[in-house]
């Protein structure tokens, strides 16, 4: 597979991010978008096509997410975040892993990377969710260790400059 063409000129961890976020939305059935927020709710990475056709990059194996856009996506999952470290922190029950809403039209799949941003997945209603979550603990372990501040300034500049 083939790095979007918005990844030229973005450093090797930038790129490896991007190719991780698209290799999870080709090869998990029923991914429909995906998006990596910060701990402060800004969008990192977006499967949105949208923003790659935006960016000159019409990628057609990604499929659109939620109604709107992936801003709208990452703007869910940064809530959701929220509100579940919110209740985690009530309950005294410790740092929360991944969070799973079941919906009659999809789902969303909530998980924490390590250095507190959210890996965000929305998933057809028939997808078979240990696979996405499988393959999400994945993602988490490849990016969790690259995802610096360094890095995050970079994918947030980049998604700038592709909208």
């Amino acid at each position: 597979m083939n790095a979007p063409s918005s990844t030229y000129g973005l450093s090797r961890e930038a790129r490896n991010l991007h190719w991780l976020l698209a290799n999870l939305v080709e090869e998990v059935p029923g991914v429909r978008s995906v998006v990596v927020v910060s701990t402060d709710g800004l969008m990192l990475l977006s499967s949105d096509t949208r923003h790659h056709a935006a960016a000159g990059s019409a990628d057609p194996s990604v499929q659109d997410g939620p109604k709107g856009s992936s801003a709208d996506l990452a703007t869910i999952v940064s809530g959701l975040g929220s509100l579940t470290l919110g209740a985690a922190k009530l309950m005294d029950a410790g740092s929360v892993k991944q969070t799973m809403v079941a919906m009659n039209e999809g789902s969303l799949f909530v998980m924490s990377i390590s250095d507190g941003s959210l890996l965000g997945v929305h998933a057809t209603p028939d997808c078979d969710m240990t696979v996405v979550a499988y393959h999400m603990a994945l993602f988490v372990g490849r990016a969790g260790h690259v995802l610096t501040p360094e890095l995050r300034n970079e994918l947030r500049r980049s998604l700038e400059h592709a909208q």
